[in-house]
């Protein structure tokens, strides 16, 4: 399945989207009510798992010929926190169709 690009970057997308809001909630909520500070992990996990989906945007941006604007809103929406989630529900179709 991961062989896929794009199914590799509709999990990595998903991933990365929850990633941030587990270093949110879990690393600095956390890290601020006790003694657990668990921000410089779930941050160097974040961190690759944003990195990788870089890399699947510019490879998905190949392979289904997106235009510069549609791959400028995936590169901004991972960055926005839940913007992944915005993205990839807003190219679902596009994307179920293009990984099956």
């Amino acid at each position: 399945m991961l062989t896929n690009p794009v199914a590799r970057f509709r999990v990595l997308s998903l991933v990365e989207g929850w990633s941030f809001v587990v270093l949110i909630l879990f690393g600095s909520v956390l890290s601020r009510v006790s003694d657990i500070d668990l921000v410089m992990p779930l941050g160097i996990l974040h961190g690759a798992l944003f990195t990788a989906l870089v890399v699947a945007i510019l490879t998905v941006r190949r392979v289904l010929d997106w235009s510069l604007l549609t791959t400028l809103l995936a590169l901004l929406a991972a960055v926005v926190p839940l913007g992944p989630f915005v993205f990839h529900y807003a190219k679902r179709d596009e994307l179920r169709t293009a990984a099956a």
